[in-house]
């Protein structure tokens, strides 16, 4: 990695977390880094977050951020005006939308696959998802160049999880070729979409696991200072829960959100240790933000590609990651080697 000019002498990595539809969220948050000139050189993606990573790195840098909005700009489902202000009818809105996508799915995303959900029903041949995500690739081809992914500057790593023996599994351009395929494998969450077979084993989307994968990151002790910046789609903050949908939304947040506190934990004990060990070592800063839905949002949010609800998380994104680069540019705690903020 190299280190970036608005964050000292000091290696960035950029972590984004899953999410399908609410990816939205990282493409505004990465477009405030962008403005800041802060310049990852290391970026990890699991599901949407592989698709958002292999946009950023797979482009030059003045092309990054258009290409993040034709994305988006394509993923939505365009249908009456949008509706904002009262919260009723926006949660409608924002349910039809997530029915019409499941109905319908997303040209440039997914679409059915036969015999999918009927594959339930006794006589009708087994299958292993509801959907085909495959029209993924050919948005992949138009949108990434994979020779400058794989031979630019910036290291790409893509979380995955092996479905027989759930281990998990990180393709890294830093010692193979990251291919479309790769980037398909880690949005492939089950039961939604198959898993795919790479070199002969079966891989699906690591968020069931691992939604936020850090581990790349920490995984050796950085030989200089490092600045992670992680951003996770789901949030393990909400307020109680006061309905059944509020309650599916609450069990769904808890299950993606939970390996990232763990992993927090985890680093806390280690850096404590290295702390004492060692207290002039390099440091490591994580900061982390998490998209916090509305209350206009429901369980289903993760299928809700209404063009409001796209133009919200964008917004969201980048209220939050301004904050965080404000966090950043002021005072870091001294004589601490891991310093944590969730702003």
């Amino acid at each position: 990695m190299r280190p970036s000019a608005s964050t000292g002498h000091r290696d960035t990595a950029l972590v984004l977390g899953g999410g399908n539809a609410l990816g939205a969220y990282h493409a505004g948050a990465y477009e405030v880094l962008h403005a800041r000139g802060i310049r990852a050189g290391w970026v990890v993606g699991a599901s949407m977050g592989a698709v958002t990573a292999a946009i950023i790195v797979g482009n030059a840098p003045e092309d990054r951020v258009p290409k993040l909005r034709q994305f988006w700009q394509e993923a939505m489902l365009h249908t009456g005006p949008s509706v904002t202000g009262l919260l009723k009818p926006r949660q409608i809105y924002n349910g039809m939308h997530a029915l019409l996508t499941l109905l319908w799915g997303r040209p440039g995303i997914f679409r059915h696959r036969y015999p999918g959900l009927w594959s339930a029903l006794p006589w009708v041949p087994n299958d292993n998802a509801m959907f085909d995500n495959a029209p993924l690739l050919k948005t992949l081809e138009r949108l990434v160049d994979f020779d400058r992914l794989n031979g630019g500057d910036t290291r790409l790593t893509v979380a995955c999880v092996d479905v027989t023996t759930g281990e998990e599994v990180y393709f890294d351009t830093a010692c193979e070729t990251v291919r479309p395929e790769h980037i398909l494998a880690s949005t492939a969450i089950l039961p939604a979409f198959p898993p795919v077979e790479i070199d002969g084993r079966m891989l699906c989307d690591i968020g069931y696991t691992n939604n936020l994968p850090l581990d790349p990151v920490f995984a050796n002790e950085p030989e200089r200072d490092l600045l992670c910046i992680a951003l996770d789609l789901f949030s393990l903050q909400a307020p109680r829960p006061g309905s059944l949908d509020a309650v599916l939304e609450r069990a769904n947040d808890l299950i993606f959100a939970s390996a990232a506190r763990r992993a927090v934990a985890g680093l806390t004990r280690e850096y404590g240790l290295r702390q004492q060990l060692n207290p002039d070592g390099p440091t490591a800063t994580l900061l982390h933000l998490a998209y916090q839905a509305g209350a206009d949002q429901l369980s289903a949010k993760s299928f809700d590609f209404s063009p409001s609800s796209i133009r919200d998380r964008w917004d969201d994104g980048s209220r939050d990651m301004m904050r965080g680069a404000d966090w950043l540019a002021g005072d870091m705690p001294t004589g601490q080697r891991f310093v944590y903020s969730s702003p």
